[in-house]
C-alpha cells in the first residue's frame, strides 16, 4: 500500500471499530421480559439517542407497545427516538439542561412499584449531561469542578470518584430513586477497564469509592476547588449508596459495547489483509503527550530489530489519555496532542504511519475525531512554518494536524468506546 492507501486503511480501521460498538446492531440481544407494571426507559450520554432508538425499534419488532421515558445527549445527537423523548445538553462542562434533565429523570422514576421496570441506557458523556448537584452545592460549583477537572488532567476514575459524591443522581442515586423498581442497565463503556460503575459516573450503579478518597484526589491534583463543595465533601452526609444496599439487591447491569471489542473487530479487519496484528491494550491512561511519545520509543526499538517481528506490524490501543492544559488558547483533544507527540517521536523514521481519534467523533471541544501522521509529518509542518514541539507545549495539534490537511472529520458517530489508535509499521 502507498501513503494515500495506508491513510484511507487506517480510517477504515477506525470506522470498523466505531461499527462494532454501533448500538443498531447490539440492542437485540438485551430485550428484557415484559414486566407486569410499567416500563420506563431513561438514558445519559453521547450514545443515548441510538441507544434509546435501537431499544426502541428492538421493543416494537417484539409486538409490544410503544415505550415512554427521557434521554439526554450532548448538543449535535445525531440519531433520535419515535417515543422517547430527548433533551440534549452541554458536555464536557455541564449547562441549565443538564440540571433540567436530571430533575426531570429523576421525578419519572419516583413512585414506581415492584412490578416496573426501569431500563437505563447509560454510555460516555453523561457526567455533563445529566447534572445535579446536592444543596447547598450551586450548579456554577458543579461547572467549576467540571473545569477543574478537565484543567487538571485527573484521570477518568478519578473524576467520577469526585463527581458521585457532589451528585444527588450519580453514583448510584438515579436507581435508589426508582426502588422498589427494577433497574436493568445497558452499559457503553468509555472508560478503561470497563468497570459500568464509572460511565457516567454510574447513576444506575454504586460503587465502592469514598468520600475520603474523593478528597485525597482533590490534594493529589491540587485542585482548586469551592469552598461549598470542600465542606460538602468533608461531610458524612456525602456518603454515596453502596453496591449492597438493598435498592440494588435486584437490579441488573450489562456491558454491551467497549474499546475492547472494537479493538477485536479493527484487528480481524486488519488480519484478513496479512499484516501482524497485535493489541497493545484497551486501557491506556495517562498524560497524552507522554503516552506519545512512549509509543514513537517503542516503534523506533520494533523498526530497529529487524528480524523479531515479522512486517508490515500494526499496533492497537485503546483507552483514555488525558491533556492537562497549559495554554488556554489551544485547540485540539487528547488524541490530537497524543498524535502529535508520537509524529515528533518518530520523525524521520520511514514507513511508521498513525492514526487517533476519538470513537464518539469528537476530538475535545474542535470538530475533528482526531488526526493522521506519518513518519513525515514533522517535516510537512516545519515547511509551513509550524514548530511541532512549540505547537505541543501550547496544546495546539488541531492547528498543525489542520496546516498539513492531516485531521480526521467524521461527524458525531451515535457511539462512545473512547480512544482508537492505530500504528502501521511497514517493511
Amino acid at each position: 500500500m502507498n501513503e494515500i492507501e495506508l491513510k484511507a486503511f487506517l480510517t477504515k480501521l477506525f470506522k470498523q471499530a466505531v461499527a462494532a460498538a454501533d448500538p443498531a446492531i447490539l440492542m437485540d440481544k438485551y430485550l428484557p421480559v415484559q414486566p407486569k407494571g410499567r416500563v420506563i426507559v431513561i438514558g445519559a450520554g453521547k450514545a443515548s439517542g441510538a441507544m434509546a432508538k435501537a431499544f426502541e425499534t428492538v421493543w416494537q419488532n417484539a409486538g409490544r407497545a410503544p415505550l415512554a421515558g427521557l434521554v439526554v445527549c450532548a448538543y449535535g445527537n445525531v440519531v433520535f427516538p419515535n417515543n422517547i423523548e430527548t433533551i440534549m445538553a452541554a458536555h464536557p462542562v455541564p449547562d441549565k439542561n443538564s440540571e433540567i434533565a436530571a430533575r426531570r429523570m429523576l421525578d419519572l422514576v419516583n413512585n414506581l412499584t415492584k412490578d416496573d421496570l426501569v431500563v437505563a441506557l447509560i454510555s460516555g458523556g453523561g457526567s455533563s449531561l445529566l447534572s445535579l448537584a446536592h444543596a447547598p452545592i450551586s450548579a456554577s460549583d458543579k461547572r467549576e469542578v467540571n473545569k477543574a477537572l478537565l484543567k487538571g488532567g485527573v484521570p477518568i476514575a478519578k473524576m467520577n470518584c469526585i463527581r458521585k459524591h457532589l451528585s444527588a443522581i450519580k453514583g448510584g442515586q438515579l436507581a435508589k430513586a426508582a426502588y422498589p423498581a427494577k433497574v436493568i442497565s445497558l452499559v457503553i463503556s468509555d472508560v478503561p477497564g470497563d468497570d459500568p460503575a464509572l460511565v457516567a459516573s454510574g447513576p444506575t450503579i454504586a460503587d465502592f469509592t469514598s468520600r475520603k478518597e474523593a478528597l485525597q484526589i482533590i490534594k493529589d491534583y491540587n485542585l482548586a476547588l469551592p469552598k461549598t463543595v470542600l465542606d460538602w465533601l468533608n461531610s458524612a452526609k456525602s456518603a454515596a449508596p453502596k453496591p449492597d444496599d438493598i435498592e440494588f439487591k435486584n437490579n441488573q447491569t450489562h456491558l454491551i459495547a467497549a474499546s475492547n471489542i472494537s479493538l477485536k473487530a479493527a484487528a480481524k479487519m486488519a488480519k484478513t489483509h496479512g499484516i501482524n496484528t497485535h493489541i497493545i491494550s484497551d486501557a491506556i491512561e495517562g498524560e497524552a503527550s507522554i503516552v506519545g511519545a512512549q509509543h514513537a520509543k517503542m516503534v523506533r526499538q520494533i523498526v530497529a530489530d529487524k528480524h523479531s517481528l515479522k512486517k508490515p506490524i500494526l499496533l492497537l490501543s485503546g483507552g483514555e489519555t488525558t491533556v492537562t492544559l497549559k495554554n488556554k488558547f489551544g485547540k485540539g483533544g487528547r488524541n490530537s496532542e497524543y498524535l502529535l507527540s508520537f509524529a515528533i517521536g518518530i520523525d524521520g523514521v520511514k514507513n511508521v504511519f498513525a492514526l487517533a481519534a476519538d470513537t464518539d467523533g469528537i476530538d475535545g471541544s474542535e470538530n475533528n475525531a482526531g488526526a493522521y501522521a506519518n513518519y513525515d509529518s514533522v517535516k510537512q509542518m516545519q515547511k509551513l512554518g509550524i514548530d511541532a514541539s512549540k505547537y505541543l507545549q501550547l496544546n495546539d495539534a488541531y492547528t498543525a494536524f489542520a496546516a498539513i490537511d492531516d485531521l480526521i472529520m467524521t461527524g458525531a458517530t451515535a457511539t462512545n468506546v473512547n480512544d482508537f489508535r492505530a500504528i502501521f509499521i511497514g517493511e
